[in-house]
């Protein structure tokens, strides 16, 4: 440590990504990116941005952007904010929202980066733990005392479940003196969005990335939708941080995006479908599978230990994540759905792993 750190610093632990490989040939299954090439609008959108008006500051607010975003979600530009990815976006929301007298309540197996942000912005949590399925129980949110906010993944993260509409709508109901922060990274792959509550609770920020199913992890785009209060809120943090999240290049890719409806239909339903093989072929293999409704799977084998399976598929140049933290869920690996042909060179290694004959598939 240098001594001309803060004692902020001091005390921080950074949050740790999925690992970036810088040698090729590798399938990788480990940070949940979209297997598929971005819209050949969005790339031929970002060709053009790409001249002479770089030398130029983009526009600081976003509005071209907020615009497309707005009415994708038949919302107003307003009631939407942006900046660079959903991380930073998630940071300004908790320094705009959760620096409370209580502290900020969050499930103890979610999202690794939210109690880095609490401890960066010194903001107290408490844990709520999930149940023994690993699913989150709206009453356990609502018996947990009072709160200075609330934040969870939906569909969670790493578990990949999720929790209904109905089920946010009776958490907002019963929770309306703070803000309920839903983190909807993963929810294009089945999930519900809260999105439509939006005009009846004004507690609610909503918060969605194109990383995942606009398959733009590399653009870096995150956004948060909300009543235009709670959206004021975070543009005050955002002009006290940064007035230029987002470049040029990635306003342009985003809104072309945000409008090429074809092209996400069409690509979230090759990811569902290659999840649901994935599933089944995994429960063949003698893995226990958690039901997803996210772009990847949470799976354990009853008689072999993850970081084994986790280190073996490197050996055969496939990875995949382990978390050895909590202990909770130490035994699962958490897959993230590639192409066809990358699902089933995952299955075939894993078969040889366990050695497991292709005739007890019945194939």
């Amino acid at each position: 440590m240098s001594r001309f750190w803060s004692e902020a610093v001091r005390g921080l632990t950074p949050y740790v990504p999925g690992e970036q490989p810088r040698i090729t040939g590798l399938i990788k299954l480990n940070t949940n990116e979209c297997p598929y090439a971005p819209s050949l609008r969005v790339l031929q959108a970002v060709r053009d941005a790409a001249g002479e008006d770089l030398r130029l500051y983009p526009d600081p607010e976003c509005t071209q952007l907020r615009q497309a975003i707005a009415e994708h979600h038949g919302l107003q530009p307003e009631q939407v904010f942006v900046g660079n990815g959903s991380d930073e976006v998630l940071a300004h929301a908790f320094m705009a929202l959760f620096r409370q007298q209580h502290p900020l309540l969050l499930p103890d197996i979610s999202y690794s980066f939210y109690p880095v942000y609490a401890r960066l912005f010194g903001i107290a949590t408490r844990s709520v733990a999930l149940d023994e399925q690993l699913r989150l129980r709206v009453q356990d949110l609502l018996d947990a005392g009072p709160n200075g906010g609330i934040v969870f993944a939906n569909p969670n993260a790493p578990t990949g479940i999720a929790l209904p509409l109905h089920d946010i709508e009776s958490l907002l109901q019963g929770n309306r003196d703070s803000a309920v922060l839903v983190d909807e990274a993963y929810v294009d792959f089945g999930a519900q969005s809260a999105v439509e509550l939006i005009q009846r609770h004004p507690q609610l920020l909503v918060v969605r990335t194109l990383s995942k199913a606009h398959a733009l992890a590399g653009l870096r785009v995150g956004y948060a939708l909300g009543q235009a209060e709670l959206i004021e809120g975070l543009v005050r943090v955002k002009d006290s941080f940064n007035s230029y999240p987002l470049d040029r290049l990635a306003l342009a890719g985003a809104t072309a995006a945000m409008q090429d409806d074809t092209w996400l239909a069409h690509t979230r339903s090759r990811i569902i479908a290659s999840r649901e093989q994935l599933s089944e072929s995994l429960r063949e293999l003698g893995f226990d599978v958690l039901p997803s409704a996210a772009n990847f799977v949470f799976a354990r084998h009853p008689a072999r230990d993850a970081a084994e399976l986790a280190a073996a598929l490197r050996e055969q140049r496939i990875l995949v994540r382990h978390f050895r933290k909590p202990e909770r869920i130490s035994a699962f690996l958490r897959i993230s759905i590639g192409t066809e042909a990358q699902c089933e060179a995952l299955v075939s290694a894993l078969r040889g792993i366990l050695q497991v004959p292709a005739s007890a598939l019945g194939e």
